[in-house]
């Protein structure tokens, strides 16, 4: 059984000869650079600079000797930003930070002296911005051919030469995420509460751009199967939801909806949606739109217990992540053993019956110390067998 072969099989809740692996999959089941760095020096593998895939996250490129090593089982092509547009790096002029903006005018620093990825301190439209300001405000332009530049052959690889599970990248953060990213989160969270029409003019402008950018990837795909198209929207925190569960379904399910419809319409691939923290309570609103795949399963978040929502949700929903408590126990001040018991009891708890992609807690953070991550691997080749 080859990757791929085993991966669509847990998707479709059938038991595999062992549960699917996935580091470096998703821009949400990553590595940061220093781990990274330091994993290749830990397994012996030639010395190279970490290629940094995703700037914000910091993620490096999983490269294949790691996954070959591993066994990794899905691997990831994604959008080029756009060419019309390139990334200034600079540095404030207090000297603590690098900073840049993005192509949607986002502001983002990350501390010179010890920072791992990039915060946002700039929202383009803060402020009491009417609804021409919204409109006319300019984005990114989704059908840029060079987003999609190498990206079919890129997909033929994996599929035809890697031989594993092939996923998609998204265009951007979710409407929601680009809602708040834009306009603040003060502002953002009180016009959710008070200006409806504005956070629904911008998150329409959010879901067209990635509504037009799908129906092209789709066109540039065709004749290629896409197993998992990567989406996120994160709604809820570590205790409870960021809104209400009732404002989720009655302005934000919607728009999820029809995007998710279209994925479903165009392809056979299933949708992968990333959301952290404490969203139980519209786990059935998902299935019920269309969400094929949650992510990253944050099992130490408030009602998230998994052998719970195994029980629960494994025959509608695939769980893909979950596979260790990053929050508590897989960091520098944790030991190995520590990490093997949190392992062996995610694979007890969510293996049964597949429906289950191993993957940690997001992504694998740069404290986290190799002997960590190997004994995750280890604990996953002993006990992740069917």
């Amino acid at each position: 059984m080859n990757s791929r072969e085993r991966v669509l099989l847990a998707l479709n809740h059938k038991e595999p000869d062992r549960v699917p692996f996935d580091l470096g999959g998703t821009v949400a089941t990553g590595i940061q650079a220093r781990a990274y760095t330091r994993l290749r020096d830990y397994l012996g593998l030639p010395k190279k600079e970490a290629k940094i895939i995703d700037i914000l996250q910091q993620l490096a490129q999983v490269d294949q000797d790691v996954m070959d090593r591993l066994g990794a089982d899905v691997n990831n092509v994604a959008p080029r930003s756009s060419a019309s547009f390139n990334i200034e790096i600079n540095e404030s002029e207090d000297g603590r930070y690098y900073y840049f903006y993005d192509e949607y005018g986002v502001g983002w620093r990350m501390p010179k002296d010890g920072g791992m990825y990039y915060d946002m301190f700039y929202h383009p439209l803060a402020g009491n911005v009417t609804l021409e300001q919204v409109e006319n405000y300019p984005l990114p332009d989704p059908l840029d051919p060079s987003r999609f530049a190498g990206i079919r052959e890129a997909a033929r690889r994996v599929i035809e030469e890697e031989q594993r599970a092939l996923v998609i990248g998204n265009i951007s953060a979710g409407i929601f995420e680009l809602y708040m990213w834009l306009h603040g989160f003060k502002d953002g969270y009180a016009d959710w509460a008070g200006n409806q029409p504005l956070a629904q003019k911008m998150m329409r402008r959010f879901l067209d751009l990635q509504l037009a950018y799908w129906e092209k990837m789709f066109d540039v795909m065709q004749g290629i199967p896409i197993d998992v198209v990567h989406m996120a929207d994160d709604v809820a925190g570590q205790y409870n939801m960021l809104i209400s569960p009732s404002s989720y379904r009655k302005y934000l399910k919607p728009l999820h909806k029809e995007l998710f419809d279209f994925i479903h319409s165009r392809s056979d691939a299933k949708i992968f949606l990333h959301s952290c923290g404490a969203i139980r309570k519209i786990i059935p609103d998902l299935i019920e739109i269309g969400v094929d795949i949650l992510n990253p399963v944050q099992v130490n978040a408030a009602d998230m217990d998994s052998a719970s929502l195994k029980q629960e949700f494994g025959k509608d929903i695939v769980f893909w992540g979950g596979g260790v408590d990053t929050q508590s126990v897989f960091d520098e001040s944790h030991t190995p053993d520590e990490v093997r018991r949190d392992v062996r009891k995610r694979l007890e708890d969510l293996m049964p019956g597949g429906g289950f992609v191993f993957a940690t807690v997001h992504n694998i953070q740069g404290n986290v110390p190799p002997e960590n991550i190997m004994a995750l691997w280890e604990t996953v080749q002993e006990y992740g067998v069917y």
